[in-house]
């Protein structure tokens, strides 16, 4: 994993803003980060990008196919292993209330929680596309399962 950041000013950003676009478009990222830090006239946003090595493959449009991430390969074999547990309590869940596996969180999501070490709902809801409503229905049983194997 790379990690590459970019300040994009408040006032007129559009250079730096085309630069994190290209780039994004051109890489296979993991996670966007941003943040906006406010000092007047020079105010900004702070964005960081986690990508794997490596571009696009040629002759494909980035995002006319949903590039697949070798979990195996970005985590090391414990956490594997408690992501594969994670993918099948969120098999069980998706079967039990008729949904898509990715409703109940993406495979994304279960990597986040694995390597931040989650181990509360404050810490699940840090997680980009977690709210309110799959704290509240999925957590309790998710945050056993961390727990449980990572202590």
């Amino acid at each position: 994993m790379q990690y590459r950041f970019f300040m994009i000013p408040a006032m007129d950003g559009s250079e730096s803003e085309n630069d994190l676009n290209a780039f994004v478009r051109s890489r296979r990222i993991l996670s966007v980060q941003k943040e906006f830090v406010s000092e007047g006239k020079n105010s900004y946003w702070a964005v960081v990008v986690e990508y794997l090595e490596g571009k696009h493959p040629q002759g494909r449009l980035p995002g006319a196919e949903k590039t697949k991430v070798d979990y195996k390969a970005i985590l090391d074999e414990q956490q594997f292993v408690l992501f594969s547990s994670l993918r099948n309590l969120r098999k069980e869940i998706a079967d039990a209330e008729g949904l898509p596996v990715y409703v109940v969180f993406t495979n994304e999501q279960l990597a986040e929680m694995v390597r931040r070490k989650v181990s509360s709902k404050a810490d699940m809801g840090k997680i980009d596309g977690v709210g309110e409503g799959k704290l509240d229905k999925y957590a309790d049983r998710f945050l056993s399962a961390l727990v449980g194997m990572q202590g």
